[in-house]
């Protein structure tokens, strides 16, 4: 089935970055985004230099083989450019990239993906999360050690355990294959948009009817609405017919870190790579403030981690064990003081035919009395006029106990007059 795609690449630096380390492209037949990570250090740099080398990929292919091993080689390719960068540039130790992308063939889409970038793909209105994140709280959310909720809150949920740059042995790219259907939205993400933007946020916006580059800014402004604690990028890609008519014309568009290009400098006799892009003093001011790190797989950090989350989770239900007592005795002391408080009120009624003051109020909660007898009198309610006997059976509110008493010294005149 022929198909022809419709594209759109946003970036924000977000509330809290001094510098925007995302890179996206969207081009011709390939779309992906790259979150670099390094702070001050590289992440810009490694994002843009594996943006700008494997966009070298973007192109038709003969057969579905030809292309996966050219997006392949593309990205190992940007690989070894990183780490010889390092070399080259020791300041930049420790630099690196997520990728995830999408590279359409015909009527088919491959998708290549390593570190916490994410792809989705909404079909029939129903969004779908495509790849995997390759962090060590994922894998334990994989292994049923943690829940996905636990996941999302976890302090070392930007560790990754694959990367491309500065780290050992070679990357593990996921590659996988999926059919294209018109009326598919692709979208390709950093965690600065999956990590701030609740899933059904996302997918109202994704499965709605609006146009690409309109969907683009919609998530980039919720992202911003919830914060932006990171940089945000999206990019997202529409399949339809190739009778559908549209004012886009496809071409090659990169977007944040990937948008200027890597100079070498000369200072202090040395030469240092940075992008063409001068920061304002301000932000050279700001830290990086960057949470992404690397960490090769290894079962001791996994357990750590793992013994994290079951010392947060035992601190989570002691917390609220202890919220839950506080508001218990809070609504013990109100309660015991409303309670006091009644005690001092005093009303004048009748006992088994005698009239009686009372301490405390007339009213009562469920089974629960909030007065008792506290003077029984040798006045017989019968003895009183209709009157007054009326007034009693109703109950005749006194300001104190001496106002109470008051009150029955006018009813013994009553009687003896």
């Amino acid at each position: 089935m022929a198909i022809k795609t419709i594209s759109y690449a946003a970036s924000d630096i977000g509330k809290h970055r001094s510098s925007n380390q995302d890179s996206g492209y969207s081009g011709y037949q390939l779309f992906f985004v790259a979150d670099g990570m390094g702070g001050h250090a590289g992440g810009d740099i490694a994002s843009a230099i594996t943006s700008q080398r494997v966009a070298l990929t973007d192109s038709k292919y003969d057969t579905v083989e030809e292309a996966i091993e050219s997006l392949k080689a593309g990205v190992i390719e940007a690989n070894s450019m990183l780490t010889g960068t390092v070399v080259e540039h020791p300041e930049l130790q420790g630099m690196g990239t997520t990728f995830s992308g999408l590279l359409v063939h015909g009527s088919q889409i491959i998708t290549a993906h390593i570190g916490d970038s994410r792809i989705y793909r909404m079909r029939s209105g129903q969004v779908e999360q495509i790849t995997k994140d390759h962090t060590f709280v994922q894998k334990l959310v994989d292994l049923g050690r943690i829940t996905e909720e636990e996941a999302l809150v976890h302090p070392r949920r930007s560790v990754l355990m694959r990367v491309l740059g500065d780290v050992q042995g070679d990357p593990e790219l996921d590659i996988a294959l999926y059919d294209a259907l018109p009326g598919d939205r692709w979208m390709v993400c950093s965690d600065g948009l999956s990590g701030a933007v609740p899933d059904d946020v996302m997918a109202n916006i994704l499965a709605s009817s609006v146009p690409t580059e309109e969907a683009a800014e919609l998530l980039v402004g919720e992202a911003l609405e919830h914060g932006a604690p990171d940089n945000v990028t999206v990019v997202i890609t529409d399949i339809v017919r190739p009778t559908v008519q549209a004012d886009f014309e496809p071409g090659a568009h990169f977007v944040g870190s990937a948008d200027h290009e890597v100079i070498i400098e000369e200072r202090k006799g040395g030469k240092i790579l940075r992008l063409f892009n001068p920061m304002s003093l301000l932000e050279l001011l700001q830290s990086p403030e960057d949470p992404a790190k690397y960490a090769p797989e290894s079962e001791e950090l996994l357990e750590k981690i793992l013994a994290e989350t079951q010392r947060k989770l035992r601190w989570r239900g002691v917390r609220m064990i202890l919220g839950w007592l506080l508001f218990a005795g809070i609504l013990v002391g109100l309660g015991l003081g409303a309670y006091q408080y009644t005690q001092t009120r005093y009303y004048v009624d009748v006992l088994d035919g005698q009239v009686t003051i009372y301490q405390g109020i007339r009213e009562q909660l469920g089974p629960w009395k909030f007065s008792s007898p506290y003077f029984v009198s040798e006045i017989n309610l019968e003895d009183l006029s209709q009157f007054q006997q009326t007034l009693i059976e109703r109950s005749i509110s006194a300001e104190s106990l001496e106002d109470a008493q008051r009150i029955l010294d006018q009813l013994r005149q009553t009687i003896n007059e």
